[in-house]
């Protein structure tokens, strides 16, 4: 149809998903020939997954070459992917659903959070492109407004000489009769209906069926031999809305087809057919009669049925094809040349710290703001950055926030709790119709201006969300870990919201392979949702004279359980006890003024171990939650740095140490690894579990740590991972998402 109409090039996707409901889909490689398109940029859209996520490279190339594309429903990365990144005119080619569905339904029950708010959104660039007249009648009001009649043909609709019928068999089609319940059904009332009559089931079977009577799947000469062999089909569909494709090759072949009235057959002229039954004992009967070589009927159904396929000629689809094409292009020119005019609006990107985070992952957050404020330019699209925080004066001061970069924006939030009722209002006034709640709360963050509806998406960073969060945006969670899989931190069950958050986020970024997996394994997201992008680390120490050591290193920690308290407390003792350990620990951290006064469990024993060694004692002295400046000071004058945590995304303070000079010993667990591979900051390794192995590497650093210090990264080395250098990769993924 297309080529009929003058279109001079056409791109087939070359990979589909090897799924049973894509059992007739096939790959050709034909129509490339006509396509004026680079072989390099050729192969880039041959090698994209289409029905997924191609690439921002592969969307560029189909807009450099393409006015139309048309897609199908399947998987709600289609309708985001094609109607976020295709300038054209977008055709939902639709072929019918099962009584009872339509495919604003279908549509819902798929893509719930945004499906209808994308296609709506892309105003008269969307249509509607039915297969047959009547599928828009029972569609919703906005996609029945935008219906386009294509009608489904034949390329060769002629009536082949050729049938024979001596197989004296039933030849009924029925795909995938153990996997899908649709068509196991429909097989379960063929048999029951035409029992004692012999019968052929054609169709390809994802699993091998239990009846000698299934087929499954055969090779194209094999079915038409079957056409032609086989006595009579039968169709069995009574749908208004949807026709399978294989009657009207029965038809073409000359074999008689036995139908059931009231289907979409009957609106092709099929009402005064002699198939066509009305009861299924009229069916049977009529099957009977041709099994046992009444010809009369035979002759009379043959000669009467070819007329099911004028509707399926091309001559008779090309009219309506040319007029609704003739309106595709029509309005697309019309919609370019609008938008040309519009004044191109920056987007704007919320990152939310969800709960009172200090620390590395507040300084992480900072970051994060500052690689997408930093990438979005990288890219050509600039964007505005918002960073919202709790509104909790006890956590942040004003001066917690004096170090972002000028351009990202600081707002306090609250949140706010919202009922099934409220939530369901909140998303239909957003123009996501279809939405229904599938928990008993969600939560909204309300910053006192517009709940954060002038952003275009959502970053959380972590998963701890209370309750899920209402998808008003696009939500995008940075998860640095999932240290609840390891360490005892959350009662049965309470880590439930968690999980729930990750898997309905539309993507998950993760900083190491080590928490890419445990997305994986443990929260259960799928791949496809999961992104990992490179760690960043603050480098801005860089360029810091390393001072002359002060006689001690410098542990840094909190009051967590997977910091490994105990028997880093042991190590010391070890240290100074056993092996004359010479340097002091200073010790740093949020909440370390109470290290050895907490009631915390495990933290209850730590003081006696402390003033039970005269040694430790001397040599132990706790500074505290230190500035940022005071902070690089005391770690600049430290002979090392010591991180004892027992498992967790890594900590950063690796990398500060080695920014001014310093080395640092570091417990020997993955994400650690991953840290030391990346910035190539030359650590020292220690087994955690071991308090007598952490003393004995204390003091190889004690002894070791000069020579050590002149194997760090230098600057150079440095700037290789800084924020300018990785912030294309964070902005490569949320762009995706808007």
């Amino acid at each position: 149809m297309l080529k009929s109409l003058g279109v001079k090039g056409v791109f087939t996707p070359k990979n589909y998903p090897q799924l049973p409901s894509f059992r007739s889909a096939s790959v050709t490689y034909s129509e490339d020939q006509a396509l004026d398109i680079p072989e390099a940029e050729l192969k880039i859209l041959n090698d994209q997954d289409w029905y997924g996520a191609p690439t921002v490279e592969a969307w560029g190339i189909a807009n450099k070459y393409f006015d139309v594309a048309f897609f199908i429903v399947n998987k709600p990365e289609i309708v985001r992917n094609i109607s976020s990144n295709f300038n054209g005119a977008i055709l939902w080619r639709a072929y019918g659903q099962v009584q009872g569905l339509t495919h604003g339904d279908i549509l819902n029950l798929i893509s719930p959070d945004d499906g209808v708010y994308k296609l709506k959104g892309l105003g008269e660039r969307f249509w509607f492109a039915q297969a047959y007249q009547n599928l828009s009648a029972k569609e919703p009001q906005w996609m029945a407004k935008r219906s386009l009649y294509l009608p489904l043909g034949m390329a060769d609709s002629s009536i082949l000489d050729g049938w024979v019928g001596g197989d004296k068999r039933i030849f009924f089609i029925c795909p995938d009769i153990e996997t899908n319940s649709y068509y196991s059904g429909v097989f379960n009332e063929f048999e029951k209906n035409f029992k004692g009559l012999p019968y052929a089931v054609g169709g390809a079977q994802s699993i091998r069926s239990s009846s000698k009577d299934v087929l499954g799947y055969v090779t194209d000469e094999e079915h038409q031999r079957n056409m032609r062999e086989m006595r009579v089909m039968f169709y069995h569909s009574t749908e208004l809305t949807h026709v399978h494709y294989h009657p009207f090759e029965a038809v073409r072949a000359g074999m008689p087809l036995v139908f059931m009235a009231g289907g979409m057959l009957d609106s092709l002229g099929g009402k005064e057919l002699p198939g066509r039954c009305l009861t299924i004992k009229d069916a049977r009967d009529k099957i009977k009669r041709i099994l046992n070589d009444d010809w009369k009927l035979i002759n009379s159904i043959r000669d009467a049925q070819s007329v099911l396929l004028e509707a399926m000629k091309a001559e008779n689809c090309e009219p309506s094809w040319r007029l609704g094409f003739e309106r595709v292009l029509t309005e697309l020119a019309i919609t370019k040349k609008e938008q040309a005019l519009r004044p191109v609006k920056r987007k704007r990107i919320a990152i939310i710290v969800p709960v009172g985070y200090r620390g590395g992952s507040l300084r992480g957050t900072k970051l994060l703001a500052e690689a997408l404020l930093e990438g979005s330019k990288q890219w050509g699209e600039p964007a505005e950055i918002v960073l919202l925080h709790l509104d909790n004066d006890e956590v942040y001061s004003p001066e917690e926030f004096s170090d972002l970069h000028k351009d990202v924006k600081v707002r306090s939030f609250n949140w706010k709790v919202l009922d099934q009722d409220a939530a369901r209002r909140a998303m239909h006034y957003s123009g996501r119709e279809g939405w229904e709640p599938v928990s008993g709360s969600y939560v909204v963050p309300d910053d006192g201006i517009k709940q954060l509806m002038d952003c275009d998406a959502w970053v959380v960073i972590s998963d701890r969300l209370t309750a899920p969060l209402l998808p008003l945006r696009p939500i995008l969670l940075m998860v640095y870990d999932y240290l609840q899989r390891y360490v005892p931190l959350l009662s049965n069950g309470a880590d439930l919201p968690f999980i729930d958050a990750a898997r309905s986020a539309r993507k998950i970024l993760v900083t190491t392979e080590f928490t890419r997996l445990d997305a994986l394994q443990y929260a259960g997201v799928t791949e496809a949702a999961v992104s990992k992008v490179p760690m960043l680390a603050p480098l801005f120490f860089n360029g810091l004279k390393k001072q002359e050591s002060a006689g001690y290193f410098l542990w840094t920690t909190n009051l967590s359980l997977h910091k490994n308290h105990k028997n880093a407390l042991k190590a010391l003792k070890i240290y100074y006890e056993e092996l004359g350990g010479k340097l002091s620990c200073h010790v740093t951290g949020v909440n370390t003024d109470v290290l050895l006064k907490s009631p915390l469990d495990h933290l209850k024993g730590l003081a006696s171990l402390v003033k039970g060694s005269e040694k430790l004692r001397s040599k132990f002295r706790v500074l505290g939650e230190l500035s940022e400046v005071d902070y690089t000071g005391a770690l600049s004058k430290s002979a090392f740095l010591w991180h004892a945590g027992t498992i967790d995304n890594g900590t950063f303070s690796v990398i500060e140490a080695a920014c001014l000079g310093v080395p640092s010993l570091s417990s020997d667990y993955p994400p650690m690894r991953e840290i030391d591979e990346q910035f190539r900051i030359n650590l020292t390794w220690m087994d955690s579990g071991s308090p007598r192995k952490m003393a004995q590497q204390l003091k190889y650093m004690e002894e070791r740590h000069s020579v050590i210090r002149s194997s760090l990264p230098t600057s150079a080395d440095f700037s290789e991972q800084s924020v300018a250098k990785l912030a294309g990769k964070y902005w490569g993924v949320v762009r995706e998402c808007l």
